[in-house]
């Protein structure tokens, strides 16, 4: 088998398509192109074609995950699971995923820290209810540990106090309150001190 033309992509910009035997087979981008050393002529085994086309896969997988990153950063999970739902090789797979690593793209604890402050600025979040989040995205217990105690951003505290005023008009029976309280993942005893704060705090501005 020949490799008989390598002609861009009419789509997608810095891909080339590569003909073998006058019929399309696979794509590669640029960087590709260069580094493999392929050119019109050469000729190919079929070992060699299925190595070419798997490459070729990886580098639209490559540039997928790349294209989910730069709209909000992910965890490994998240990547691995979409490989999973997109049919992506295994081999494939991971192998996107340590170049994602090697690149500084994939970090499961910047992933983590960047979830908590986004989720400490736009929700009302328990510590119990982040860990439980990040754990479902993959992230290991010790290294959420590690990003919660650092973070300046996320005061359990603060996060009950406004999830209270949030909600407090909203219940007439306060022990269903602290029900829905407790099942966001706040502690009883919290929640009766945030109750006390409140009532005194409104007590005084009344007085």
């Amino acid at each position: 088998m020949l490799i008989s033309k390598i002609i861009p992509a009419v789509k997608t910009e810095g891909r080339y398509n590569i003909f073998v035997d006058e019929n399309f087979s696979f794509s590669l981008d640029e960087v590709q192109l260069v580094r493999l050393g392929l050119k019109k002529g050469d000729e190919i085994s079929e070992e060699r074609l299925n190595e070419l086309r798997n490459e070729s896969d990886f580098g639209k997988n490559y540039i997928r995950a790349v294209d989910l990153i730069s709209r909000r950063l992910r965890s490994e999970r998240e990547i691995r699971d979409y490989g999973w739902r997109k049919k992506w090789s295994r081999e494939n797979t991971e192998k996107v995923i340590a170049r994602l690593r090697e690149r500084g793209y994939l970090d499961d604890e910047k992933f983590a820290a960047s979830f908590v402050r986004s989720r400490a600025t736009l929700r009302e979040f328990s510590a119990r209810k982040m860990k439980l989040e990040l754990r479902r995205k993959g992230i290991a217990p010790e290294t959420i540990e590690k990003v919660l105690s650092a973070s300046d951003d996320f005061d359990e505290v603060r996060s009950l106090q406004k999830l209270i005023a949030k909600k407090r008009d909203k219940y007439d029976d306060e022990r269903k309150f602290i029900a829905y309280l407790a099942r966001q993942g706040f502690a009883y005893d919290d929640i009766k001190t945030a109750f006390a704060d409140l009532d005194s705090e409104i007590h005084e501005k009344v007085s």
